[in-house]
């Protein structure tokens, strides 16, 4: 990923129980010039205060606090004050209850178990501070309306569809999925996301949707009604196996700043799959995603993007469009939709 520009030093304030880790977290973010700490709250009541008082522009919060923890804090917060706000959580899928109340993104805290450190923590949180800064937080007052999809045409199982997402892609991904039918052809997923959160979010997804929601392992069949998440940490591709495809995932070097790459992903597409195929990019900072839909554009693959309207971060889709990867755009209500006819026209 290309590194955020900011013109203007980002007015962060942190909020989180702990003194000693709100103390480590200010001297982590102040040693970056781009950011400025303008303040810290122990908990929600104080936090409120010290909004209005210093009017930041992005927001830390811990999700386990006294008197009145992050999620519920957010759900009250987001109403009447829309703030971009980078969640610090342990490992925990709560995280997604908080992308849903309106949170850009998360960041996890320290921990042994998954080789997370104080110095990784700081340095992922700085990034996910400056795109949040850029991110649009308002449009969840404005939840579109939901197209239905109701007429996929059963055919051949060799139809596949694609997508890529990256910072708003959790709830974007989820409401497009929600909608789709049992008999949907198999769909293959990169969301950027850590590991252990990619199998917590399937599992979360596949509680919601008609279709079956998984993450993937290496072998995995693609087949109707089944939709594979890329794992956190792995690369994956598709293979052809006969008239269907199956999945590889593997270790390998990052791709774009990214593991799992949309990219990787996308050309294998376009490699096995080409005209039977559907791709879609949705939000997300940085250009991931956008020459692999161009390759699968050229291989014949009905190809969408998330108009700007709708993402949260307008990076991925926009450098997708711009290089003449996307065929159209489409708003996130109308993205469910917009695939079933392109499924059907395949």
């Amino acid at each position: 990923m290309k590194p955020v520009t900011i013109k203007q030093r980002i007015k962060v304030l942190v909020v989180d129980d702990s003194l000693v880790f709100r103390e480590t977290l200010v001297q982590g973010l102040a040693a970056d010039s781009g950011i400025q700490v303008v303040g810290t709250a122990s908990d929600a009541y104080e936090a409120k205060e010290k909004i209005i008082a210093l009017q930041p522009q992005v927001l830390t919060l811990d999700v386990e606090m006294p008197k009145l923890n992050g999620i519920d804090f957010l759900k009250q917060l987001m109403p009447q004050y829309p703030l971009p706000v980078v969640m610090v959580s342990a490992v925990s899928d709560s995280v997604f209850e908080a992308l849903k109340a309106g949170a850009v993104d998360f960041v996890t805290k320290p921990d042994t178990s998954i080789g997370r450190s104080m110095e990784s923590l700081i340095n992922e949180l700085i990034v996910k501070i400056k795109i949040a800064s850029i991110a649009k937080v308002g449009s969840w007052k404005h939840d579109p309306k939901f197209h239905e999809v109701k007429n996929v045409i059963q055919g051949r199982p060799d139809k596949l569809i694609a997508i890529g997402a990256s910072t708003g892609g959790t709830e974007a991904l989820s409401h497009i999925l929600q909608a789709f039918p049992r008999n949907m052809p198999g769909t293959v997923v990169v969301q950027h996301m850590p590991p252990v959160f990619t199998r917590m979010y399937a599992e979360r997804l596949n509680n919601s949707c008609q279709v079956e929601v998984k993450e993937a392992e290496n072998g995995d069949r693609v087949f109707p009604g089944r939709v594979l998440i890329a794992p956190g940490d792995f690369q994956m591709k598709i293979k052809r196996g006969g008239e269907s495809y199956f999945i590889e995932c593997f270790k390998g070097d990052k791709v774009n700043g990214h593991c799992p790459s949309v990219d990787v992903l996308f050309h294998s597409v376009a490699d096995h799959a080409g005209k039977n195929s559907v791709g879609v990019i949705l939000t997300g900072m940085g250009y991931d995603g956008a020459k692999g839909l161009l390759e699968m554009r050229k291989k014949g693959s009905r190809t969408l993007g998330q108009d700007e309207s709708t993402s949260v971060v307008y990076g991925m889709p926009r450098v997708a469009f711009e290089i003449g990867a996307v065929e159209r755009q489409v708003p996130l209500g109308e993205m469910a939709k917009a695939i079933e006819t392109c499924v059907n026209n395949l």
